[in-house]
């Protein structure tokens, strides 16, 4: 029997082990996709607590204390930072079989070298020793990011920030390359008019452009697009129910942006075709500049409309959906491969009915151009877990080229998310070591440790042109 979160955590086989330790675990972390705050690396925060590190904003133990029964005072309430970590650390025995009873335990293992349980006789114990090490100068923002041998971070930004942040950033000279991504979604958001309407005048006024027509917001959004390529923008990410691809003339849209810049709600048939045409437009120019778009599709948000209006969105009440995705994605990819302008993509599924769907249609777009130009993204959210993670590694070895995979992101809100890069690696080697048990792969250690160690670094490194120790360039070389 092995012990709890021991040196081979779910590692079952001595090729595993050997696949984990010597070729995966040295291998830095390049975080392309997360949501962590820029404004606190460039302020290099100084957290006061455990809790406002490890809970605030974590819907993932939000989600999981509810179902406890605990009482929402005690989760984005009014309670003590204490109170609310020691209803948590009641909750964490029964996350037994959750993915986050072993990021619980392997975040206090790794960054604070806490071996101990988490429970309601650990907690004071486990919260003072916490709080303590966060006063120390090697537990502010920075020295997280340092501790867990991350190179590169990408952050998720609007088109109308300012990215002042990371601009601080790369001139303090920290060693941590931080990165903005291009995240036009309320760009997109057309069918709250009131709302869109507010978002077009803020973000015209930061691209020194009145938008009154479609035109003005292609020139505002052109504008800003090139502003991010200037700070290291290397990427953009959509987060869709699914793709929109509606047919539309240039008439139609300018009709529908005049008629919505008037105050007036568009109809379902406008609606598409406004996010269609916009669909197309960021991607052509992320396809100009030699950026990576990524789709984040099929979640099922906001189920909860009493708690919605509570809390509003991002507080724990979305779900995986069913979604319809072939066809309007084969549609929209097909659009811009025929102009020659489909941009490197990553497609992230979060319906795993949808795994071998997502990993044969990026084979569908590969050309050649480009070393594993068409990418199945990670497991997300909800799938990025053991049984997610390996279902989805299954799904892209059968339908492509797992050896091209750029893997692992955090996708997450707090800077102790990143053991899941080493959840992942484990998961991965595990899942070869077990192929060569069986006599399923080959016995050559040279062959698959190189494999996993590009899966786990290098082609990231190589697909996003993140080169360590050169400065980021003002922007790229179009495709």
């Amino acid at each position: 029997m092995k012990p709890f979160l021991s040196d081979d955590f779910l590692l079952q086989t001595a090729t595993a082990s050997t696949l984990y330790h010597r070729f995966a675990k040295p291998m830095p972390i390049i975080d392309y996709h997360n949501h962590l705050l820029p404004d606190q690396i460039a302020e290099d925060k100084q957290f006061e607590n455990i809790t406002q590190l490890w809970l605030s904003g974590d819907h993932y133990k939000w989600r999981a204390m509810r179902a406890n029964g605990v009482p929402e005072r005690y989760i984005t309430g009014d309670a003590s930072d204490w109170e609310k970590f020691e209803k948590w650390a009641e909750t964490v025995p029964y996350t037994l079989r959750n993915p986050l009873y072993h990021w619980t335990h392997l975040e206090l293992q790794r960054y604070f070298g806490i071996s101990a349980l988490l429970n309601k006789d650990s907690a004071r114990r486990i919260y003072d020793e916490c709080n303590a090490r966060l006063q120390t100068p090697a537990y502010s923002v920075r020295g997280l990011l340092r501790k867990m041998n991350v190179e590169t971070l990408c952050t998720t930004d609007d088109p109308a920030d300012s990215l002042a942040h990371h601009q601080a950033i790369a001139a303090s000279g920290f060693e941590v390359r931080v990165l903005p991504t291009f995240r036009a979604d309320k760009a997109m958001a057309v069918d709250d008019v009131a709302s869109y309407n507010a978002y077009l005048d803020r973000l015209g006024a930061v691209a020194e452009v009145e938008i009154r027509t479609f035109a003005d917001l292609e020139t505002a959004l052109r504008r800003r697009h090139d502003f991010f390529a200037s700070v290291g923008c290397r990427l953009s990410d959509h987060g869709l129910e699914h793709l929109y691809v509606a047919e539309y003339t240039e008439a139609e849209i300018a009709a529908s942006f005049r008629k919505i810049r008037g105050g007036h709600e568009l109809t379902g048939a406008e609606s598409g075709q406004l996010k269609s045409a916009l669909l197309v437009l960021l991607a052509e120019l992320d396809w100009a500049k030699g950026w990576t778009q990524q789709f984040h599709l099929g979640a099922l948000r906001n189920n909860n409309s009493r708690m919605l209006r509570r809390l509003g969105p991002d507080t724990g009440w979305d779900s995986i959906g069913d979604f319809a995705q072939a066809r309007a994605l084969s549609a929209f990819l097909d659009r811009l491969d025929g102009q020659d302008k489909l941009a490197k993509t990553i497609i992230y599924n979060l319906n795993p009915a949808d795994n071998e769907l997502i990993g044969t249609m990026i084979g569908n777009f590969n050309d050649g151009s480009v070393v594993g130009k068409m990418q199945f993204g990670a497991g997300w959210w909800f799938l990025d877990q053991k049984d997610g993670m390996e279902k989805q590694l299954n799904a892209l070895s059968n339908m492509g080229l797992l050896s091209r995979f750029v893997g692992m992101l955090t996708d997450s809100r707090s800077f102790l998310s990143y053991p899941r890069h080493e959840y992942f690696r484990r998961v991965l080697c595990n899942l070869l070591g077990t192929d060569v048990e069986n006599g399923d792969l080959p016995a050559d250690m040279q062959l698959l440790g190189g494999m996993v160690q590009d899966i786990c670094y290098g082609n990231a490194r190589q697909y996003f042109g993140f080169e360590k120790g050169v400065a980021a360039p003002a922007a790229v070389a179009a495709q």
